[in-house]
């Protein structure tokens, strides 16, 4: 959206798919703010902003994005708000934008694992119809690792109990977060919880190093070698080759990829597999072993 009518606190992160939503920035940072690879919420305290405030800042959304369709709960960690304090957020936005589809956010697994079966299914009668989850990887050493905070385990039963409450979930995944060492079981475990899961949508995105390879191995919590353009792509190959899981819709675009995908899984799992091969056999040879 080009025209803000409300102050946000900066920066402002929100997915791809939420590029035409308002958002509503419920909270402030992340509740957890701890990954070794995360760097978007570093420079905020994570806090929750006042009810009476979120409803003044709803009230002049509604006003200058009345036709709007989706809402955005941001920042990075809106679903660390309890149900009690969701559902007048919820309600409040349902009062004020007439022509909704749907409300989304990110959430962590333990966040939706903090909320009963009861209370996620209201929350879903309220509009929450979608959950972003960074799920990483799905392999229980990687995440231990990177200091993620979740196991597959955890990931898994969240998953699921949001799908069981009817709120669809958006899973996202790093490629080359582990490094050459980690890279196999860091591909396998991540399609084994998308086989267990069936999230309504994947997508991967590449790690990148803002501050620096270094900074990044001194927040990773073991021996970290980058892998070159050509080995992330194989990572990737690994990946979707052990998905089974159906009708999942498939989104590898993100500017920090090296080849960009998208598509049904598994309808058009072997199209990716082979664009990803003709991608790696037309890899300039300066890049075939060298780093990103």
């Amino acid at each position: 959206m080009l025209f803000n009518p409300i102050k946000y606190d900066e920066p402002l992160f929100r997915p791809p798919g939420e590029g035409r939503s308002a958002i509503i920035q419920a909270t402030i940072g992340c509740s957890w703010n701890r990954c070794a690879f995360c760097e978007m919420y570093t420079s905020k305290q994570f806090k929750t902003k006042p009810f009476n405030e979120l409803k003044g800042e709803i009230d002049t959304l509604s006003k200058f994005y009345g036709g709007v369709k989706k809402v955005f709960l941001g920042d990075g960690d809106a679903f660390a708000l309890s149900s009690t304090k969701l559902k007048p957020i919820l309600y409040e936005i349902n009062q004020n934008f007439g022509r909704l589809q749907r409300i989304s956010a990110y959430a962590s697994p333990k966040n939706i694992l903090s909320k009963t079966d009861g209370e996620l299914e209201e929350l879903k009668l309220l509009g929450l119809k979608l959950l972003y989850i960074g799920i990483e990887s799905g392999d229980d050493e990687l995440l231990k690792l990177i200091n993620k905070g979740e196991t597959h385990n955890s990931t898994v039963e969240a998953i699921v109990k949001a799908h069981n409450a009817g709120i669809d979930t958006s899973v996202m995944i790093i490629n080359g977060l582990g490094g050459r060492e980690f890279s196999r079981q860091h591909a396998e475990g991540s399609a084994l919880v998308i086989n267990k899961t069936e999230p309504k949508f994947l997508s991967t995105l590449t790690l990148s190093f803002p501050y620096g390879i270094d900074h990044y191995r001194k927040r990773f919590n073991g021996g970290f070698v980058q892998q070159s353009v050509v080995e992330i792509m194989e990572e990737l190959k690994i990946m979707i080759e052990a998905i089974t899981a159906d009708r999942i819709i498939f989104r590898s675009n993100h500017v920090s990829n090296n080849v960009a995908l998208s598509g049904t899984l598994r309808k058009d799992k072997n199209r990716l597999i082979h664009t990803i091969e003709d991608t790696i056999n037309e890899t300039p040879a300066s890049l075939m072993f060298g780093m990103i």
